[in-house]
């Protein structure tokens, strides 16, 4: 007799599960550290003044040197994901960027802060999509895999409401902690804390299994070797054009609007007239309100994951809201009031971080195993981290142009007017995207 039950998961699933929130949470954790101490770091080591053109060619590099970096690598790490396994890959990428984030925190100069971020971001962007593939060959039940898909990217988040934990902490306590080149400075702390989450996972991680659908064609003989010049085959060139867009669309909002938000906050009339300690606790206050959104939006996308088939529909679920919500937010909220901006930056981290784990979902599902760390690899680090994470340089940049009475002002307004260049390429694109098979991986 025929059940819809799905199968139960085993104790090595639950691990994998608990392996793989922690990785992701870890991801986000490491990405989302800059934005919070960018400001205070350049200040501090190069006494920079915020509004500045120097200071916004330094937020630029540091936004987008790692990004390009982390593109290039990641590719090449997803290339040997395909070639060597997914979790030998995985365990190598924690490693590096878990000490490449201890480091960074000990920075005596911006060009060591600029290299131990780049080696930081290539580590991140070679995990995830190693994490990714083996997530998804690990559950061949089709709705226990979406589920698991979109719960455990969830937890990417969590890595953003504890980093910002992080910084609240270190503000608030820094002064009782060991100095660090006989300092203490919050940013410091904040940056070193990133090496935590890393040690469960390089302790458990290399005795998870590998991918069995991977091993099998291995093992077998039977899997081809992974090609970049095959992501351009006729039966893939529109998938992989149409990703690699608007994955970028994706980072591109998030990265050339939303992590602008802690160098705009502290220019709100409300907040400029206050000391700098209490101006980085109301960052990290409406940091955490984007957080909590962006979690909110990641569980939602796992919950209608399963019940929406259309993955077009299921994106324009959020893009539709996002495209008139989040240049609004800029235009508006950044430059009129703090308690409507934390509203306002809640529904933004929603509509825009549901839209990371939607990518997480559907890549799998577009490539065959070969190729799958490969091709998943050139949407999110190509797309991703290569093109949609220069638009924070973009802004910056275009913030030394734009009206504004005040450096804030001016950069809200070009992150404004970011979101709503990128989130209409991408709803455009969207009409482009191919509806992937449903219920099966591709072999």
């Amino acid at each position: 007799m025929a059940t819809n039950e799905r199968p139960r998961l085993t104790v090595t699933q639950w691990m994998i599960c608990v392996v793989a929130a922690i990785g992701f949470a870890f991801d986000i954790y490491e990405l989302l550290v800059l934005p919070l101490i960018i400001r205070s770091a350049l200040m501090d080591m190069a006494q920079i003044k915020p509004g500045t053109a120097d200071f916004n060619n330094w937020v630029s590099l540091l936004f987008y040197v790692p990004a390009v970096a982390g593109g290039a690598f990641g590719l090449l790490g997803g290339y040997l994901t395909d070639l060597f396994g997914r979790r030998r890959v995985l365990v190598y990428s924690i490693l590096l960027y878990a000490l490449s984030a201890m480091a960074a925190g000990f920075s005596t100069s911006l060009e060591m802060l600029l290299l131990f971020r780049t080696t930081t971001f290539i580590g991140v962007c070679v995990e995830f999509v190693a994490a990714v593939a083996w997530l998804a060959e690990l559950f061949p039940d089709h709705k226990q895999r979406e589920s698991v898909l979109g719960y455990t990217q969830a937890f990417s988040s969590v890595g953003g409401l504890m980093v910002t934990g992080a910084y609240y902490l270190a503000v608030t306590y820094g002064d009782s902690l060991p100095a660090i080149h006989g300092v203490h400075q919050a940013w410091r702390y904040t940056l070193i804390s990133g090496v935590i989450p890393a040690l469960p996972l390089m302790i458990i991680r290399p005795f998870l299994p590998e991918s069995p659908a991977w091993k099998k064609k291995k093992d077998a003989g039977t899997l081809k070797r992974p090609s970049i010049a095959e992501l351009f085959s006729p039966e893939l060139r529109r998938t992989t054009i149409v990703t690699t867009i608007m994955f970028a669309c994706s980072y591109g909002a998030a990265f050339g609007a939303i992590q602008h938000l802690p160098r705009i906050v502290p220019g709100l009339s409300e907040v400029a007239s206050l000391a700098r300690p209490l101006q980085e606790k109301i960052v990290s206050n409406v940091q955490f309100y984007q957080e909590i959104g962006g979690l909110a939006g990641r569980v939602l996308l796992a919950f209608l994951a399963v019940r929406i088939i259309s993955r077009r529909r299921l994106l324009h679920v959020f893009q539709v809201p996002g495209l008139i919500l989040v240049p609004l937010v800029f235009f508006y909220a950044t430059v009129t009031d703090l308690e409507m901006l934390k509203w306002g930056v809640f529904l933004a981290g929603l509509v825009t971080v549901a839209q990371f784990s939607f990518w997480g979902n559907y890549l799998p599902h577009a490539y065959p195993i070969h190729l799958r760390g490969t091709g998943e690899s050139f949407a999110a680090n190509i797309g991703g981290r290569m093109i949609g994470t220069s638009f924070a340089a973009v802004t910056a940049q275009l913030s030394n142009t734009t009206p504004g009475a005040s450096p804030s002002a001016k950069l809200a307004f070009a992150a404004a007017l970011v979101a709503l260049f990128v989130y209409g390429v991408g709803f455009l694109a969207s009409y482009q995207l191919p509806e992937p098979q449903y219920g099966k991986l591709p072999d």
